[in-house]
Protein backbone atom coordinates (compact mmCIF):
# COMPACT_ATOMS: atom_id res chain seq x y z
CA UNK A 1 0.00 0.00 0.00
CA UNK A 2 1.35 3.74 -0.71
CA UNK A 3 0.56 5.09 2.65
CA UNK A 4 0.20 9.14 2.90
CA UNK A 5 3.37 11.05 2.19
CA UNK A 6 5.42 12.36 4.61
CA UNK A 7 8.36 14.25 5.90
CA UNK A 8 8.88 12.90 9.01
CA UNK A 9 11.50 10.28 8.19
CA UNK A 10 15.21 11.53 9.52
CA UNK A 11 18.18 9.94 7.80
CA UNK A 12 20.46 8.55 9.83
CA UNK A 13 23.72 10.89 11.05
CA UNK A 14 26.31 8.24 10.25
CA UNK A 15 25.52 7.80 6.84
CA UNK A 16 28.61 9.34 4.59
CA UNK A 17 27.29 12.49 2.65
CA UNK A 18 26.74 12.40 -0.99
CA UNK A 19 29.69 12.12 -3.91
CA UNK A 20 29.95 13.63 -6.97
CA UNK A 21 31.83 10.79 -8.07
CA UNK A 22 30.13 9.33 -11.22
CA UNK A 23 32.53 6.75 -11.62
CA UNK A 24 30.49 4.03 -9.55
CA UNK A 25 27.64 4.52 -11.63
CA UNK A 26 29.83 4.05 -15.21
CA UNK A 27 31.38 0.85 -13.90
CA UNK A 28 27.84 -0.90 -12.64
CA UNK A 29 26.69 -0.17 -16.06
CA UNK A 30 29.99 -0.99 -18.11
CA UNK A 31 28.80 -4.28 -16.42
CA UNK A 32 25.31 -4.40 -17.94
CA UNK A 33 22.07 -6.10 -16.46
CA UNK A 34 21.17 -2.87 -14.31
CA UNK A 35 17.97 -2.34 -13.61
CA UNK A 36 17.10 1.56 -13.07
CA UNK A 37 14.63 2.63 -10.66
CA UNK A 38 13.53 6.23 -11.02
CA UNK A 39 11.10 8.80 -8.91
CA UNK A 40 9.79 12.25 -9.74
CA UNK A 41 13.43 13.72 -9.35
CA UNK A 42 14.19 12.49 -12.94
CA UNK A 43 10.96 14.32 -14.31
CA UNK A 44 11.93 18.02 -12.32
CA UNK A 45 13.77 19.18 -15.53
CA UNK A 46 10.56 18.33 -17.70
CA UNK A 47 8.64 21.56 -15.69
CA UNK A 48 6.72 18.57 -13.39
CA UNK A 49 8.07 18.96 -9.75
CA UNK A 50 8.63 16.45 -6.98
CA UNK A 51 7.28 15.41 -3.95
CA UNK A 52 10.15 16.22 -1.23
CA UNK A 53 13.00 18.10 -3.30
CA UNK A 54 13.93 22.02 -2.59
CA UNK A 55 10.40 23.53 -3.34
CA UNK A 56 8.53 20.16 -3.02
CA UNK A 57 4.90 19.80 -3.69
CA UNK A 58 4.40 18.36 0.14
CA UNK A 59 5.30 21.59 1.73
CA UNK A 60 1.98 22.88 0.63
CA UNK A 61 -0.06 19.97 -0.84
CA UNK A 62 -1.60 16.57 0.10
CA UNK A 63 -2.05 14.36 -2.57
CA UNK A 64 -5.34 12.66 -3.05
CA UNK A 65 -6.25 9.59 -1.19
CA UNK A 66 -7.80 6.20 -3.02
CA UNK A 67 -10.51 6.64 0.57
CA UNK A 68 -11.25 9.87 -0.35
CA UNK A 69 -11.68 9.47 -3.96
CA UNK A 70 -13.96 7.16 -3.62
CA UNK A 71 -16.05 8.28 -0.54
CA UNK A 72 -16.70 11.65 -1.69
CA UNK A 73 -18.43 13.17 -4.50
CA UNK A 74 -17.19 16.61 -3.57
CA UNK A 75 -13.57 14.63 -3.23
CA UNK A 76 -13.78 13.40 -6.65
CA UNK A 77 -15.14 17.26 -8.11
CA UNK A 78 -11.94 18.90 -6.37
CA UNK A 79 -9.95 16.18 -7.94
CA UNK A 80 -11.05 15.97 -11.39
CA UNK A 81 -11.75 20.22 -11.12
CA UNK A 82 -7.69 20.71 -10.28
CA UNK A 83 -6.70 17.32 -12.79
CA UNK A 84 -7.87 18.88 -15.34
CA UNK A 85 -6.40 21.89 -15.31
CA UNK A 86 -3.24 19.73 -14.13
CA UNK A 87 -3.37 17.98 -17.46
CA UNK A 88 -3.47 20.87 -19.65
CA UNK A 89 0.60 21.72 -18.79
CA UNK A 90 1.39 17.86 -17.63
CA UNK A 91 0.03 16.46 -20.93
CA UNK A 92 2.75 18.78 -22.78
CA UNK A 93 5.77 17.76 -21.09
CA UNK A 94 8.46 16.72 -22.63
CA UNK A 95 11.47 14.07 -21.57
CA UNK A 96 14.75 15.57 -20.56
CA UNK A 97 18.13 14.42 -20.48
CA UNK A 98 17.51 12.02 -17.72
CA UNK A 99 14.73 10.01 -19.74
CA UNK A 100 17.03 10.28 -23.16
CA UNK A 101 19.99 8.58 -21.11
CA UNK A 102 17.97 6.01 -19.73
CA UNK A 103 16.90 4.98 -23.25
CA UNK A 104 19.80 5.17 -24.46
CA UNK A 105 21.35 2.74 -21.84
CA UNK A 106 18.51 0.38 -22.90
CA UNK A 107 19.89 0.67 -26.59
CA UNK A 108 22.80 0.08 -26.13
CA UNK A 109 21.71 -3.41 -24.05
CA UNK A 110 23.19 -1.95 -20.48
CA UNK A 111 20.04 -2.51 -18.51
CA UNK A 112 17.46 -5.41 -17.83
CA UNK A 113 14.96 -2.77 -17.41
CA UNK A 114 13.30 0.39 -16.07
CA UNK A 115 10.90 0.70 -13.11
CA UNK A 116 9.59 3.82 -12.90
CA UNK A 117 7.41 5.68 -9.54
CA UNK A 118 6.17 8.41 -12.16
CA UNK A 119 2.76 8.22 -14.38
CA UNK A 120 4.18 10.78 -16.53
CA UNK A 121 4.94 8.51 -19.59
CA UNK A 122 7.80 10.31 -20.28
CA UNK A 123 10.46 7.45 -19.64
CA UNK A 124 8.12 5.56 -23.25
CA UNK A 125 8.41 9.10 -24.73
CA UNK A 126 12.30 9.11 -24.91
CA UNK A 127 12.03 5.36 -26.24
CA UNK A 128 12.47 3.15 -23.24
CA UNK A 129 10.64 -0.23 -24.59
CA UNK A 130 9.35 -2.16 -21.58
CA UNK A 131 9.01 0.43 -19.00
CA UNK A 132 7.03 -1.30 -15.68
CA UNK A 133 5.22 1.84 -14.29
CA UNK A 134 4.64 0.97 -10.59
CA UNK A 135 2.34 3.39 -10.11
CA UNK A 136 0.27 3.99 -13.25
CA UNK A 137 -0.42 6.03 -15.72
CA UNK A 138 -2.26 9.25 -16.16
CA UNK A 139 -2.72 8.92 -19.93
CA UNK A 140 -5.13 6.34 -18.63
CA UNK A 141 -8.46 6.11 -16.83
CA UNK A 142 -10.71 3.28 -15.94
CA UNK A 143 -14.42 3.20 -14.48
CA UNK A 144 -14.42 1.92 -10.92
CA UNK A 145 -18.39 0.16 -11.64
CA UNK A 146 -17.46 -2.19 -15.05
CA UNK A 147 -13.31 -1.36 -15.02
CA UNK A 148 -13.56 -0.22 -18.75
CA UNK A 149 -10.45 1.45 -19.80
CA UNK A 150 -10.23 4.28 -22.02
CA UNK A 151 -8.36 7.72 -22.87
CA UNK A 152 -7.17 10.51 -21.01
CA UNK A 153 -6.79 12.66 -23.60
CA UNK A 154 -10.71 11.35 -25.05
CA UNK A 155 -11.81 12.58 -21.30
CA UNK A 156 -10.21 15.82 -21.71
CA UNK A 157 -12.12 16.28 -24.24
CA UNK A 158 -15.45 15.77 -22.60
CA UNK A 159 -14.74 17.69 -19.77
CA UNK A 160 -13.60 20.20 -21.74
CA UNK A 161 -16.94 20.16 -23.74
CA UNK A 162 -18.44 19.65 -20.08
CA UNK A 163 -17.00 22.98 -18.25
CA UNK A 164 -16.54 25.66 -20.95
CA UNK A 165 -15.47 28.30 -19.56
CA UNK A 166 -13.56 26.88 -16.94
CA UNK A 167 -9.31 28.80 -16.70
CA UNK A 168 -9.06 29.32 -13.45
CA UNK A 169 -5.32 30.12 -12.57
CA UNK A 170 -3.28 27.38 -10.28
CA UNK A 171 -0.88 28.31 -7.68
CA UNK A 172 1.32 25.20 -8.90
CA UNK A 173 1.74 22.06 -10.67
CA UNK A 174 2.17 19.14 -8.57
CA UNK A 175 3.92 15.64 -9.44
CA UNK A 176 0.55 13.30 -9.97
CA UNK A 177 -0.57 15.78 -12.50
CA UNK A 178 -2.84 17.75 -9.93
CA UNK A 179 -3.05 21.77 -10.08
CA UNK A 180 -3.30 23.77 -6.74
CA UNK A 181 -7.02 25.24 -6.64
CA UNK A 182 -9.10 26.50 -3.90
CA UNK A 183 -11.90 25.38 -2.96
CA UNK A 184 -13.99 28.42 -4.79
CA UNK A 185 -12.28 27.97 -7.64
CA UNK A 186 -13.64 24.69 -8.33
CA UNK A 187 -16.88 25.67 -7.82
CA UNK A 188 -19.07 23.82 -10.27
CA UNK A 189 -16.88 21.72 -12.20
CA UNK A 190 -18.87 18.86 -13.73
CA UNK A 191 -17.59 15.48 -13.21
CA UNK A 192 -18.55 13.11 -16.40
CA UNK A 193 -19.36 9.48 -15.80
CA UNK A 194 -18.09 5.87 -17.56
CA UNK A 195 -19.94 6.46 -20.95
CA UNK A 196 -20.10 2.50 -21.07
CA UNK A 197 -22.12 1.70 -17.59
CA UNK A 198 -22.56 5.72 -15.76
CA UNK A 199 -19.66 4.43 -13.37
CA UNK A 200 -16.93 6.48 -11.54
CA UNK A 201 -13.76 7.40 -13.69
CA UNK A 202 -10.85 7.32 -11.76
CA UNK A 203 -7.05 7.87 -13.67
CA UNK A 204 -5.40 4.33 -13.70
CA UNK A 205 -2.86 5.53 -11.53
CA UNK A 206 -2.33 4.19 -7.70
CA UNK A 207 -3.53 6.48 -5.13
CA UNK A 208 -2.28 7.28 -1.95
CA UNK A 209 -3.93 4.10 0.25
CA UNK A 210 -4.44 2.39 -2.58
CA UNK A 211 -2.27 -1.38 -3.29
CA UNK A 212 -0.05 -1.66 -6.04
CA UNK A 213 -1.38 -4.90 -8.01
CA UNK A 214 -0.02 -7.73 -6.73
CA UNK A 215 0.80 -8.84 -10.03
CA UNK A 216 2.80 -5.87 -10.87
CA UNK A 217 4.78 -6.27 -7.89
CA UNK A 218 5.97 -9.57 -8.42
CA UNK A 219 6.71 -8.76 -12.01
CA UNK A 220 9.49 -5.91 -10.57
CA UNK A 221 10.81 -8.51 -7.50
CA UNK A 222 11.68 -10.84 -10.62
CA UNK A 223 13.09 -7.95 -12.56
CA UNK A 224 14.91 -7.43 -9.22
CA UNK A 225 16.13 -10.97 -8.96
CA UNK A 226 17.71 -11.18 -12.99
CA UNK A 227 19.37 -7.95 -12.71
CA UNK A 228 23.09 -7.54 -11.53
CA UNK A 229 22.53 -4.21 -10.02
CA UNK A 230 19.83 -1.41 -9.31
CA UNK A 231 20.83 1.94 -10.02
CA UNK A 232 18.45 4.79 -8.43
CA UNK A 233 17.69 7.57 -9.99
CA UNK A 234 15.59 10.85 -8.66
CA UNK A 235 14.27 9.34 -5.62
CA UNK A 236 13.63 9.84 -1.68
CA UNK A 237 12.93 6.50 -1.98
CA UNK A 238 10.58 7.42 1.40
CA UNK A 239 7.32 5.18 0.74
CA UNK A 240 7.68 1.38 0.64
CA UNK A 241 6.36 1.36 -2.92
CA UNK A 242 10.15 1.73 -3.89
CA UNK A 243 12.33 1.05 -1.15
CA UNK A 244 11.36 -2.45 -1.12
CA UNK A 245 13.17 -3.21 -3.95
CA UNK A 246 16.17 -1.43 -2.81
CA UNK A 247 16.20 -3.76 0.48
CA UNK A 248 15.67 -6.53 -2.15
CA UNK A 249 18.87 -6.03 -4.16
CA UNK A 250 20.51 -4.95 -1.11
CA UNK A 251 19.47 -8.12 0.81
CA UNK A 252 20.46 -10.15 -1.94
CA UNK A 253 24.34 -8.58 -2.15
CA UNK A 254 23.47 -6.64 -5.25
CA UNK A 255 25.15 -3.19 -5.52
CA UNK A 256 22.79 -0.31 -4.99
CA UNK A 257 23.72 2.68 -6.49
CA UNK A 258 21.86 6.12 -6.49
CA UNK A 259 21.64 9.27 -7.95
CA UNK A 260 19.53 12.06 -6.06
CA UNK A 261 20.92 15.23 -4.92
CA UNK A 262 19.17 14.90 -1.52
CA UNK A 263 19.57 12.34 1.37
CA UNK A 264 17.14 9.40 0.84
CA UNK A 265 15.67 6.41 3.12
CA UNK A 266 17.72 3.86 1.03
CA UNK A 267 21.18 5.29 1.48
CA UNK A 268 22.42 3.59 3.73
CA UNK A 269 21.74 0.38 1.57
CA UNK A 270 23.54 2.20 -1.02
CA UNK A 271 27.54 1.64 -2.00
CA UNK A 272 27.01 4.97 -3.05
CA UNK A 273 24.93 8.06 -3.66
CA UNK A 274 25.28 10.55 -6.26
CA UNK A 275 24.62 13.97 -5.53
CA UNK A 276 24.42 15.57 -9.01
CA UNK A 277 21.38 16.85 -10.99
CA UNK A 278 20.59 14.18 -12.97
CA UNK A 279 19.88 15.05 -16.57
CA UNK A 280 24.07 16.52 -17.08
CA UNK A 281 25.14 13.52 -14.14
CA UNK A 282 23.49 10.97 -17.06
CA UNK A 283 24.79 12.73 -19.83
CA UNK A 284 28.15 12.73 -18.67
CA UNK A 285 27.60 8.98 -17.90
CA UNK A 286 26.94 8.13 -21.42
CA UNK A 287 29.56 10.01 -22.93
CA UNK A 288 32.04 7.91 -20.49
CA UNK A 289 30.69 4.79 -21.97
CA UNK A 290 30.30 5.84 -25.24
CA UNK A 291 26.62 5.90 -25.36
CA UNK A 292 24.91 8.31 -27.74
CA UNK A 293 22.15 10.36 -26.21
CA UNK A 294 20.32 11.41 -28.89
CA UNK A 295 18.86 8.56 -30.96
CA UNK A 296 15.50 7.97 -32.59
CA UNK A 297 12.20 9.44 -32.16
CA UNK A 298 9.93 7.13 -30.39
Amino acid sequence: MRTRPTLSWIPDEDLPPGTTDLEPVVEALRGGDVLVLTGAGISTESGIPDYRGEGGSLSRHTPMTYQDFTASAGARRRYWARSHLGWRTFGRARPNAGHRAVAAFGRAGLLTGVVTQNVDGLHQAAGSEGTVELHGSLARVVCLSCGAAGSRRELAGRLEEANRGFAPLPAALNPDGDADLRDDQVGGFRVVPCTACGGILKPDVVFFGETVPQARVAHCRELVDRAGALLVLGSSLTVMSGLRFVRQAAGAGKPVLIVNRDVTRGDRHAAARVALPLGAALTSVAARLGVPVDGPPA
